[in-house]
């Protein structure tokens, strides 16, 4: 697209250290550095507004959140119909978008493991509403698709058309990678968080600590055999509220083995000082941290929920957890790669793959679809 465009981008949410909300940021950024205007419309924003960034915030009535949602996207788009966009980019499921984002999986897959009753709920049929405006077979709605699994999904609820769908790759940044200094990092990290070099630091990276399975990550760290356990800390980065799981480690008995770093925007820092990433998510469209740590010569142990599960295991860098999940599967699991001679080798098919794999060019690829939605 050599004309400079005029973009639009909406979402419902802005949370710091969010996964998709980073992944906005890092397109946007590459949008400017091609000269096009981006202006981004949210319903919320929590956290500092970016100096070089023009945000609007547009709250949704209701209370309830999908009831907001819903507000805020029927208010947009009757705004932005009115404005001069080429053209409209979605990070949440909403009508009238031009390109789709596809930050989240298949709601209508997951509201059909529900009961009939929560399906009859006013929060179920507002989010089914917004999916179907995107994903509906008369929409016209291209698909940035994180997912490669999800896209049969879609396809089988909604009849979407496969050539509206277009799979980019996980996008990394290249401070993930392995750092020439990661010793020093390592030491000194431990050190900020008083843990020896000797014992084991399984970290988890994440926000939203009920859908990552901070739960299932204590419960497992508590039944490793006493000289393990006393060997093994858990670290957890990420930004929200901490106290029933503190709770948890204390009635489970390892409340002395379980740290909580909060948000924090050192993660290499974490990878570096780490000798495995814990990853038992209930659900995951993605998972980038899975492709961080492996770039960062972490071995990995996941649910194969993740969407990027995948290549972990396409790696042989790490261990998956099947589904149905079983937290005794789990801790077996998680016992092994602790004790295991195979960790060095997990890291170097790691750091292997992710050198010989596009992991990086996320925001590229998607802007080029960007820009070709644009000029048609």
């Amino acid at each position: 697209m050599t004309k400079k465009g005029k973009f639009a981008f909406c979402l419902f949410e802005y949370v710091p250290y969010g996964g998709m909300q980073r992944d906005l940021l890092r397109i946007v950024e590459v949008c400017l550095e091609r000269g096009h205007h981006v202006d981004v419309f949210a319903r919320d924003w929590q956290g500092d507004l970016p100096d070089d960034l023009n945000v609007s915030i547009l709250p949704g009535r209701g209370f309830t959140n999908h009831g907001r949602c819903e507000s805020f996207a029927k208010g947009l788009k009757e705004f932005l119909a009115q404005m001069d966009y080429d053209v409209i980019v979605g990070f949440n499921k909403m009508p009238g978008l031009d390109v789709y984002f596809e930050a989240d999986a298949c709601f209508a897959a997951k509201a059909r493991e529900r009961s009939s009753w929560y399906r009859l709920t006013g929060r179920c049929r507002s989010y089914l509403r917004l999916e179907r405006a995107v994903f509906n077979n008369r929409s016209k709605t291209e698909i940035l698709l994180l997912s490669k699994q999800e896209k049969q999904v879609f396809m089988d609820h909604y009849g979407t058309r496969e050539d509206r769908f277009h799979l980019l790759p996980p996008g990394i940044t290249r401070d993930r990678l392995a750092l020439d200094n990661a010793e020093e990092i390592r030491a000194d990290l431990r050190r900020e968080f008083a843990i020896s070099l000797d014992e084991n630091v399984v970290l988890m990276v994440g926000s939203g600590f009920k859908t990552k399975g901070v739960d299932r990550a204590i419960r497992a760290v508590s039944v490793l055999s006493p000289e393990l356990r006393r060997k093994t800390k858990l670290l957890i980065v990420g930004e929200d509220k901490t106290e029933k799981f503190k709770r948890l480690a204390k009635r489970w008995g390892v409340a002395d083995r379980v740290f909580f770093a909060g948000g924090r925007r050192d993660v290499p820092r974490f990878l570096a000082a780490a000798d495995l990433l814990l990853h038992p998510s209930y659900r995951e469209n993605t998972g980038t941290v899975l492709i961080e740590a492996m770039a960062a010569g972490l071995p990995v142990l996941t649910t194969d929920v993740c969407g990027y599960g995948y290549h972990v295991e396409c790696a042989k860098a790490g261990v998956l957890v099947p589904s149905p999940f079983r937290q005794e599967t789990l801790n077996r699991r998680l016992s092994f790669m602790l004790a295991s001679d195979k960790k060095e080798q997990w890291q170097k098919n790691g750091m292997a793959y992710i050198a010989g794999t596009d992991v990086f060019s996320l925001p590229e690829k998607a802007v080029d679809i960007i820009e070709r939605v644009a000029s048609c």
